[in-house]
């Protein structure tokens, strides 16, 4: 019963220690942060794990994440608005979170940081809570009534006004009973704030946040339970193939390798058609680079043939008088049946060796290609070495065919 009375912390990096004194407990947040970002203003996604035991503390796990930082100071980079953003966009993406939204009392609210993100995430506000700080310090005259009635910017979940130590009351050891008893007096003897002062205030907050993270944990329970279900079903089926699992059983042996083989064609597949999993970075390879050999380096390979426009010329002229024989060469329209396909013959053999080029430089990658795949089966060297034998044979017959046309 002692210890249920007796407030204490323990961090998750001190395991086993529990702090009394919230004085520690602050100066170990210092240290650590220091540990992990440096001694100059850095920055660090690793959390700080704090878990508070008190009677007087509602059920709820807060985390605090930094605002945004416009212009780098220290040792912060200089995309450090960017960092900070991207930080506090994968906690509140999460469905089963509740954002609180704070901003302070003394700013344009139009402009806070916090609720444009959580508009982005949460464009419903089926899980924003608006948080109105600083509200002791707005200029004299000047007063949050109509954020906090809802009524500026609209919230579903509505906005609730807190007022907090300021550094001075840090300073001063101003514990934290005296300044919710500050707090409660400031919203029921202000002007503006007095008809809702049940509806502000840190221990309303902590009330609306639990009841809140209570109905939320409701409403997406039936999906959660479902989800498991789902795996737990999965889970089973497998444990049952696996009751009765042998490992020297050939029928196992014999699916296990065809398998192997089915993925290394489906790998070698994808390869070539560009859909794979793994994307080279660093230079073409598998389809990419074959298309490239089809239409860059094989019309590259015909720009470089030499070719004599006289020559030619001078070669159909001795053609079409060839076919004449005897008879008299009378001008025409158009070139001889025979004259021509003599021409075109001799200039088609002019491509063979391009071609032939073309076919060893494909030939070339699609064996580097079945190299890449037969690396996922380096765990059975023999098969490995078995697999790409075959294929490249396969591959090497298909390239002494493909010759042979040409």
């Amino acid at each position: 019963l002692l210890m249920f009375l007796t407030e204490y912390a323990e961090f998750l990096h001190c395991k086993g220690k529990k702090f009394t004194d919230f004085d520690e407990v602050r100066q170990e947040i210092e240290v650590e942060t220091d540990r992990v970002t440096g001694m100059n203003k850095g920055i660090s996604s690793v959390p700080i794990n704090l878990r508070v035991y008190s009677p007087h503390v509602l059920s709820l796990t807060l985390i605090d994440l930094p605002g945004i930082t416009k212009v780098p100071v220290g040792d912060q980079p200089p995309d450090i608005e960017q960092q900070i953003r991207d930080m506090i966009m994968q906690f509140i993406s999460r469905e089963n979170c509740l954002i609180l939204a704070v901003t302070p009392a003394n700013t344009d609210l139009a402009n806070s940081d916090a609720l444009k993100l959580a508009k982005e995430v949460d464009p419903q506000g089926l899980r924003t809570i608006g948080v109105i700080t600083k509200l002791d310090l707005m200029d004299e005259g000047t007063d949050a009534r109509e954020v906090l009635e809802n009524k500026l910017l609209p919230l579903r979940r509505g906005y609730i006004g807190v007022v907090n130590r300021s550094q001075k009351d840090i300073d001063g050891k101003k514990d934290i009973k005296a300044a919710l008893l500050a707090e409660r007096k400031f919203f029921l003897s202000h002007p503006s704030y007095r008809h809702m002062a049940d509806r502000m205030g840190t221990p309303y907050l902590q009330k609306v946040l639990n009841q809140q993270l209570t109905n939320h944990i409701r409403d997406t329970l039936p999906a959660f339970r479902s989800k498991l279900q789902s795996q737990l079903l999965s889970i089973e089926h497998e444990v049952e193939v696996y009751k009765n699992f042998r490992p020297e059983d050939p029928t196992r042996k014999t699916k296990a390798l065809l398998q192997m083989v089915q993925q290394f064609s489906v790998d070698f597949e994808k390869r070539i058609e560009g859909s794979g999993d793994q994307v080279d970075t660093l230079e073409l390879s598998g389809g990419a680079k074959i298309n490239r050999i089809f239409h860059e380096r094989f019309p590259f390979e015909l720009v470089k043939m030499e070719f004599n426009e006289k020559e030619l010329r001078r070669e159909i002229s001795y053609a079409i008088k060839n076919i004449h024989g005897i008879r008299q060469v009378l001008p025409g329209l158009f070139t001889p049946d025979m004259a021509f396909e003599a021409i075109v013959k001799k200039q088609i053999v002019k491509l063979k060796g391009p071609c032939l080029k073309s076919v060893d430089l494909v030939m070339q990658e699609l064996i580097n290609t079945v190299k890449k795949c037969t690396k996922k089966l380096a765990t059975y060297p023999r098969l490995c070495e078995e697999t790409e034998r075959i294929v490249a044979g396969y591959i090497r017959e298909r390239e002494e065919k493909t010759k042979d046309q040409v």
